[in-house]
Formats: structure tokens, C-alpha cells, sequence
């Protein structure tokens, strides 16, 4: 990787992102992901090369600045979760590609997006709890957080959202779900019973990993 356009071309190859230039000068061009507006990959020209920022973990800052001397603490950013990366020839593409990648993993990921994955994984015909949720988005404590996701909902045919019950079994209120018994009616169309708005766990909760 040597250009800017090839560069820019890659960070927009990955999901919802888009193209900003947000000083009015077009030697900063960024790449952003949609979900936040956060940008992952900072492109300008300095020395005469073409330059890139990328946030990292802390950890593999160091790591990666260890490895190429063209990687450099981010230029005018954070040092801690910033590197700067120098087009010079000297980096392999591969691993260019990688902390472009590493990035635009870091500033995409989002409990809620976490949240949404892990519902999408529920399989039809059964039903998780709020905390099994919480728990497959790697924290059991926000249980709270999945009700509040669940209802704001971006993609309802493509993330399942009915498919979630509290801890006993119970539906959600019927405002969840455009409806009274909306949620009732999706889950009794894949077979899931529900009685005094409640489905039985013991037959119709998701084992995880079965």
C-alpha cells in the first residue's frame, strides 16, 4: 500500500462506513463508521509521505511500533490508543491492512451493536432472557441496556428482538412490539406457546452452545 486512494479505498470496504473531510482541507481525508460517526482512519501527507492514523489497543500500540519504525505514536492524537502509520515501503500490505482493520474494529464495536449480534444468534423457535443477552454481549450486568436496545430496534426483520423474555419468561410490554400480544403472536408463529403472556423456559429457553 502506497497511495492515499488505495488507502482510503480499503477503511471504505468495510460496513457502513463513509468518506469525510471535516477541517475543509483536503490533505485530511477520513474514513468514519455510520453507527458513531467515529473516525478509524485519519489519511494527510506530512514529510512528503502519506501518512495514516488508527486507533489501537494500548497493548498492540506498542507492539506494532516495536515491529516497523514507521509506526510511529499518533501524530497529533492520543499516543496511548493512536499510531501512526508512514507509507513508506517499509510495512508489508498485509499488515497495513491488519491495523486498518484492528481500527475499524475498535470504534465500530458498541454494547448495542454487541447486543443486536448476540440476538441474532437465538434460533427460531426458542427464546433467551435479558441476562443471557447481556452475558453472550460479554457483560451479564446490562441487562437493562438490552430492554433499551431491543426497543430502539434498527432492523426489526433482521434482528429478532421478540425472541427475548425477562428472567421468568414474561413478554415484553405490549408497547415493544407495535402492539398488545404483538410479541406473542411472532413467537406463537414459530411454535413457541405462550400462556398469561409467559413462555416456559424449562422447554423453549436457548441452550447455548447446543
Amino acid at each position: 500500500m502506497k497511495t492515499r486512494s488505495e488507502a482510503l479505498t480499503y477503511g471504505l470496504s468495510f460496513p457502513d462506513t463513509y468518506s469525510d473531510i471535516p477541517f475543509h482541507d483536503p490533505n485530511w481525508q477520513l474514513v468514519r463508521y455510520k453507527g458513531n460517526k467515529k473516525a478509524f482512519l485519519w489519511t494527510y501527507e506530512k514529510d512528503g509521505y502519506v501518512n495514516l492514523n488508527v486507533k489501537v489497543d494500548p497493548e498492540r500500540a506498542y507492539l506494532w511500533r516495536s515491529m516497523y519504525k514507521s509506526v510511529i505514536p499518533g501524530y497529533h492524537q492520543n499516543k496511548d490508543h493512536w499510531n501512526t502509520i508512514i507509507l513508506d515501503e517499509s510495512i508489508p500490505e498485509n499488515d497495513i491492512k491488519t491495523m486498518i482493520a484492528e481500527s475499524y474494529e475498535l470504534v465500530s464495536d458498541s454494547p448495542s451493536k454487541r447486543i443486536y449480534e448476540a440476538v441474532k444468534k437465538i434460533p427460531y423457535g426458542h427464546v433467551a432472557t435479558y441476562g443471557q443477552v447481556a452475558e453472550l454481549a460479554g457483560d451479564r450486568k446490562m441487562a437493562r441496556a438490552v430492554g433499551n436496545a431491543l426497543h430502539k430496534n434498527p432492523d426489526p426483520d433482521g434482528i429478532p428482538c421478540y425472541r427475548v423474555v425477562n428472567s421468568k419468561g414474561e413478554l415484553a410490554g405490549e408497547f415493544a412490539f407495535g402492539g398488545a400480544w404483538e410479541q406473542g403472536k411472532l413467537l406463537e408463529a414459530e411454535g413457541v406457546e405462550v400462556i398469561n403472556g409467559r413462555v416456559d423456559l424449562s422447554r423453549y429457553q436457548w441452550s447455548v452452545g447446543k
